[in-house]
């Protein structure tokens, strides 16, 4: 072989082999932060309901985990029109308890359609969370 070809071949390798791997949020044992810092751990952030019929109101849940080492407390939770409602606890989350955010969302138009669900937190973090379908007749 080639030496120029041997060099930059055992260059490259090397390269590769010095990258980084990220360990797993999931790993066990670890305490958990999302990507951007969040002690949350949604178990879903978008919900979609498929073909929903017209003038029935659907209720979707959006559970979330804290991993964090200190009570979350949610300040409010709004919703980007007056057609869907959401309901909170409004007790703190202890560190490693589980809780959720229901939505209920009454479909006045046909068609298909994303609705926000926006939750803030005590400490200003915020977390937008979506349901979407197609409304039917």
């Amino acid at each position: 072989m080639n030496p120029v070809k041997l060099i930059t071949l055992a260059a490259i390798t090397s390269m590769m082999m010095s990258f980084t791997v990220m360990p797993s949020p999931f790993i066990h044992e670890m305490e958990f932060k999302n990507y951007d810092g969040s002690p949350v751990v949604w178990k879903n952030e978008e919900i979609d309901l498929g073909k929903i019929p017209h003038g029935k109101p659907v209720t979707v849940e959006f559970k979330f985990t804290n991993k964090g080492k200190e009570a979350l407390i949610i300040s409010n939770v709004s919703t980007s029109c007056g057609c869907t409602v959401a309901d909170y606890s409004k007790k703190p989350i202890l560190a490693n308890e589980s809780s959720s955010i229901k939505a209920t969302y009454n479909a006045s138009n046909p068609g298909a359609f994303t609705k926000a669900v926006t939750v803030t937190f005590a400490n200003n973090e915020k977390k937008v969370l979506n349901i979407k379908g197609t409304v039917v007749e």
